[in-house]
């Protein structure tokens, strides 16, 4: 047994795949979307808000991809009872709105994607759009 671990990290032309996708999927659907991309610390690594999207949702789509990569599980899973006190105790960087997705690659937590701007449900299609186009495990 020895001091490190082996690790995942997602490079740029995943960032540019992803976000490209997502975009694609948002312009399908007639909804122009906030997309966030975090790193499994949580760190920005790509972000973009698209034309037509409400830029206060920018906040919400990286307290969203922050919560699944800290959690490794949708945003949406955040019981219902807690959000407010955990919103609060993170200063908002957690959240329980849906559109928060992990990404793993081959079962290893790499990161997050977060979308805001639409529905829940149109939120959700299009950070599945993001993992699917890298081949990310399902979330």
């Amino acid at each position: 047994m020895g001091f490190t671990e082996d690790t995942k990290t997602l490079r740029n032309a995943a960032i540019i795949t992803m976000l490209d996708a997502g975009c694609a999927k948002a312009e399908a659907m007639g909804q122009p979307q906030c997309l966030v991309i975090v790193d499994a610390s949580g760190v920005d690594l790509g972000v973009l808000r698209m034309r037509g999207a409400k830029f206060l949702s920018l906040r919400s789509a990286r307290a969203k991809a922050q919560t699944a990569a800290s959690t490794g599980a949708q945003s949406a899973n955040i019981p219902e009872g807690i959000r407010t006190a955990l919103a609060q105790a993170s200063n908002g960087a957690v959240t329980g709105l849906a559109g928060g997705l992990p990404i793993y690659m081959g079962g290893m937590l790499v990161g997050g994607v977060g979308v805001g701007s639409g529905t829940g449900i149109q939120d959700i299609e299009v950070a599945e759009a993001m993992l699917a186009a890298i081949g990310a495990d399902p979330a």
